[in-house]
């Protein structure tokens, strides 16, 4: 009867932590089901599907708004596991803290943005000659821009001096693998991380930081 009550705890604990946000929990649900039907597909079909969605430069000269969404619905390499964890370690608490709207706003900035720069950054270096033209056609799909955006912006809810050993670590984490290989998505993750950053405006007002030793000091207790 304990083991029951213990049991029934979780499920209630879980259920009610799904329920504070619901927009991160209906996203990876979609991302979910899109990773199977990418699991049933050959290869060959998988990537001519794949890049059909993807913000690459000819998909978005033709079809911008469509192949934006879309390619926030896919995850490329096929492993949802990995995003279920990040998406309840960030996503989860930006969209309890700002709200599901601003949590969304948040998310389709960071998203758009860096993907509009990213490949604008691409297109250019097709015209300056320093990458080949088929590079327009290069697959460009899943949800990193959206989440670094969503890391970033979760500095303000750190409480001083936590927040000022937080962000080092984020900029270390999306800044090096640009220093070291300057791919497009490189850059694109940088200026998610600055469009993040610069959506303070969203944050004010949205309660008190959270210090993580008052959390440890209450655990204790």
């Amino acid at each position: 009867m304990r083991m029951n009550r213990v049991l029934r705890s979780v499920r209630e604990t879980v259920w009610a932590w799904i329920r504070s946000a619901p927009g991160t929990y209906v996203w990876l649900a979609v991302l979910f089901v899109t990773t199977v039907a990418l699991h049933h597909m050959s290869p060959q079909f998988e990537q001519h599907f794949l890049r059909q969605r993807s913000t690459n430069i000819h998909e978005l000269s033709h079809n911008p708004v469509r192949v934006l969404v879309a390619s926030a619905l896919w995850i490329d390499g096929g492993k949802w596991v990995p995003y279920a964890f990040l998406y309840t370690v960030f996503h989860a608490p930006a969209e309890r803290w700002l709200g599901t709207a601003r949590w969304l706003a948040v998310c389709a900035l960071a998203h758009v943005l860096a993907t509009l720069t990213s490949e604008g950054a691409l297109l250019k270096a097709i015209r300056d000659g320093i990458a080949p033209h088929s590079a327009v056609n290069t697959l460009d799909i899943g949800v990193s821009y959206a989440l670094a955006g969503v890391i970033a912006v979760l500095t303000y809810r750190i409480a001083p001096p936590w927040r000022y050993v937080y962000l080092p670590a984020v900029l270390i984490v999306f800044v090096l693998p640009l220093a070291a290989g300057r791919t497009f998505t490189d850059l694109g993750h940088v200026v998610s991380v600055l469009i993040g950053l610069a959506c303070y405006p969203l944050v004010r007002g949205r309660g008190k930081a959270w210090n993580p030793k008052e959390t440890l000091a209450a655990l204790r207790d």
